[in-house]
């Protein structure tokens, strides 16, 4: 029997839990002195597929200057809105958890969610996040995109492990089954 793919959440956060200012700035993931990459590098050779909420993927679109991150992995954008795919992304308005569930079942390697703060939410409450990888920065924002909103949920997890990138320290967590 085929084993199913993992969705897996690969996110930096603030000390106090969030994952971006309330005007969607980074600017203070940035001033975090790191080593090398994080471990992105390494994480994104695992993953074959991208989802990601509309408004993550306007705010890649305002801010990366380059080409799009994105462009050798299947990318998937869940939006509200009727949207015209694209080179780099299919818009997806169909049920997050009919849809997420095809995905888990193809061929192929592990999936990331790469946010935003909306659509992370759904995917925790709906249990479909099978790896936390989080990041943490040191550094307190105070108040801004939180990387767990309030709701009637609770999930278990276990440490798989842990790594430190100079300033950052990363956590490792699987849900349990």
């Amino acid at each position: 029997m085929r084993k199913q793919r993992n969705i897996v959440l690969f996110i930096a956060t603030s000390l106090d839990g969030y994952i971006a200012t309330k005007d969607d700035s980074l600017d203070w993931l940035f001033k975090v002195e790191g080593e090398g990459d994080n471990g992105i590098s390494e994480f994104y050779e695992t993953v074959d597929t991208i989802l990601m909420g509309r408004k993550t993927y306007d705010w890649i679109i305002t801010h990366m200057t380059e080409e799009f991150p994105y462009k050798n992995k299947e990318c998937y954008v869940f939006s509200r809105q009727e949207n015209e795919d694209t080179e780099d992304v299919k818009y997806i308005k169909e049920d997050i958890i009919d849809f997420t569930n095809k995905l888990k079942n193809e061929e192929g390697k592990n999936i990331w969610i790469v946010g935003g703060g909306d659509l992370l939410h759904s995917f925790i409450k709906e249990k479909l996040v099978d790896e936390f990888i989080i990041t943490i920065a040191p550094t307190i924002i105070g108040e801004g995109v939180p990387l767990f909103k309030e709701d009637e949920y609770q999930l278990e997890l276990y440490l798989k492990g842990t790594r430190c990138f100079n300033q950052f320290v990363e956590l490792h967590y699987k849900r349990r089954r």
